[in-house]
C-alpha cells in the first residue's frame, strides 16, 4: 500500500513540476523583469531559471512589479512568442532563405507579419534583411537558432528596426 501512495505522490509532483520544468526549458524565458530575473541575471541551466520564476511568482511578487512597474517592469510591455518565430523559421528555411536573398516574396511578408513589423517599418526590414542575408543565415547548413541570432542582431544593430529584435 505505501508504494501505491508513493506512486501517486511521484505522479503528483511530476505533474505539479512540469510546467515549471517547461518554462524552464526554453531559452531566455524568465523575462527582463520581475525580481528573479535581477536574481539570477547571467546565470542559465534549468535551475537557475526555475529558481528565478518561483521567485517572480512567490506570493505573487511579480504580478505586482508588473503591475506598478517596479522591479524592472514596464506597464506597457507586451506578451510575445519567441517560439512562433522558431517553428516558422524551421519549417521555411529554404523559402526564406529565397526570399531575403530577392528581398521579396511570401516567407519574408509572413516573417514580417509574425514579428509585428509596422507599415512604416517594412520597407527598412526588407532592404535590412536582404542586405545582411550572410549574416541571418551564416551557412547553408544554419540551424534555426543560428538564423535567429543572425536576424536579431542584424535587426537589433539597426536603430529604426531595434524593438523589433525581440520579437525573434
Amino acid at each position: 500500500m505505501k508504494m501505491m501512495s508513493f506512486g501517486r505522490a511521484a505522479v503528483a509532483a511530476a505533474l505539479l513540476t512540469a510546467p515549471l520544468m517547461t518554462l524552464a526549458a526554453g531559452v531566455d524565458n524568465v523575462g527582463a523583469c520581475g525580481p528573479g530575473s535581477r536574481l539570477f541575471e547571467g546565470q542559465s541551466g534549468i535551475a537557475p531559471q526555475v529558481l528565478a520564476v518561483t521567485t517572480n511568482n512567490f506570493y505573487g511578487i511579480n504580478t505586482f512589479a508588473m503591475s506598478s512597474g517596479t522591479s524592472g517592469c514596464s506597464q506597457d510591455g507586451k506578451v510575445s512568442s519567441a517560439w512562433k518565430t522558431a517553428a516558422f523559421i524551421d519549417g521555411n528555411k529554404d523559402r526564406l532563405a529565397r526570399d531575403l536573398s530577392r528581398g521579396t516574396g511570401e516567407s519574408l511578408d509572413s516573417l514580417a507579419q509574425l514579428l509585428g513589423v509596422k507599415d512604416q517599418d517594412k520597407a527598412a526590414f526588407v532592404r535590412t534583411t536582404r542586405d545582411n542575408m550572410a549574416r541571418i543565415f551564416p551557412s547553408a547548413q544554419a540551424s534555426t537558432d543560428e538564423i535567429r541570432a543572425g536576424l536579431r542582431a542584424v535587426l537589433a544593430a539597426d536603430g529604426s528596426l531595434a524593438a523589433y529584435a525581440a520579437r525573434v
